[in-house]
């Protein structure tokens, strides 16, 4: 197996094409891209679930995995801001072309004493493995 990744400033742009299992590109092969822009939910004044929508084009068969990574910007009620990479792992079963994945993450400056608010997220690459 070989992971192959892309790098895209657009959300609406990201597609990225995976390498088959014998380690050959294919102009027709797999490519991972999101149903819609990032799900936001609060659950608490400081702790978030983000949760992304996944479209598997022809992994159906084979499944897929791979990681997420984007930027989440974010604020407290006092004014602070900030901006954090993370990461988030995915896999797509054979017998479907379609999956989420959901990322809990706290973001406050003192461990939830303000409200933040998740102002934005950003997709910055997409990563696949096809299953053998």
């Amino acid at each position: 197996m070989r992971t192959h990744s892309m790098t895209s400033g657009l959300l609406p742009a990201l597609a990225l094409l995976g390498l088959g299992t014998a380690g050959v590109a294919s102009a027709a092969g797999p490519a991972v891209s999101l149903t819609q822009d990032p799900l936001v939910m609060r659950l608490s004044k400081d702790e978030f679930r983000i949760v992304f929508g996944i479209h598997a084009q022809q992994s159906a068969g084979r499944g897929c995995n791979g990681v997420i990574r984007y930027r989440v910007e974010w604020k407290t009620e006092d004014g602070t801001t900030r901006s954090e990479t993370r990461l988030v792992s995915y896999r797509v079963s054979p017998s479907a072309s379609r999956a989420i994945t959901v990322d809990r993450q706290y973001f406050d400056t003192a461990e939830g004493q303000h409200t933040t608010d998740v102002v934005k997220v950003s997709v910055n690459r997409i990563t696949i493995r096809t299953d053998s």
